[in-house]
């Protein structure tokens, strides 16, 4: 009985005074750990920089439509996607929907759609996620407020993020922007063959 208790004291005392390989048991638990973090703030960054993109994009976009004097011709505005689109390189552009709204505020605060265009993989049409014409748009109250009796120019952006390794985020995720501008020169544009 006690070469047993001797054998186990002496197996005890070896254990705590062994330290060859403390850092690579160390580091071998925090290594998971590690990856993942380090996954996790790449995918993190991507996704902000995508996000930034998609906002851009719609900035651009509505921008440049609202400088239009009366009226924008279909290829100006084709034009406009396309180079819009361009923004998102070296993203991959097979989900990026843009969509570009012309929208009536009445003196009453009620408005209408006048024109709807999408945009999406070198096709512009007036279906999808383009509004219909002359039902109501839900503008803001204050972007209401300061366009009676004016036309607003809606810019939407709608991008599905896939992330790059599906470890720490799963599946897509949907980035959506918004902006509103008025037109530069006071008046109604009109989408023009």
């Amino acid at each position: 009985m006690a070469s047993i208790r001797t054998r186990f004291q002496t197996a005890i005392r070896n254990f705590r005074e062994a330290s060859e390989a403390v850092a690579a048991v160390e580091f071998a638990l925090i290594l998971p750990v590690m990856l993942l973090v380090y996954i996790g703030g790449v995918e993190a960054s991507s996704l902000i920089t995508t996000d930034r993109r998609v906002q851009t994009i719609t900035g651009t976009l509505g921008d440049l439509v609202a400088r239009s004097n009366e009226k924008i011709p279909v290829a100006s505005l084709t034009n406009y996607f396309e180079a819009a689109e361009g923004i998102m390189v070296p993203f991959s552009t097979v989900s990026l929907v843009q969509v570009v709204t012309s929208v009536r505020v009445n003196n009453d605060g009620t408005t209408k759609v006048l024109w709807s265009r999408q945009y999406q993989n070198s096709t512009m049409s007036s279906g999808g996620r383009a509004h219909t014409v002359n039902q109501p748009y839900d503008l803001p109250s204050a972007i209401t407020d300061i366009s009676l009796g004016e036309s607003v120019i809606v810019s939407e952006t709608f991008y599905s993020f896939v992330p790059s390794f599906n470890i720490v985020y799963n599946g897509t995720i949907p980035l959506y922007r918004e902006n509103f501008y008025l037109p530069r020169f006071e008046t109604d544009i009109d989408l023009v063959p």
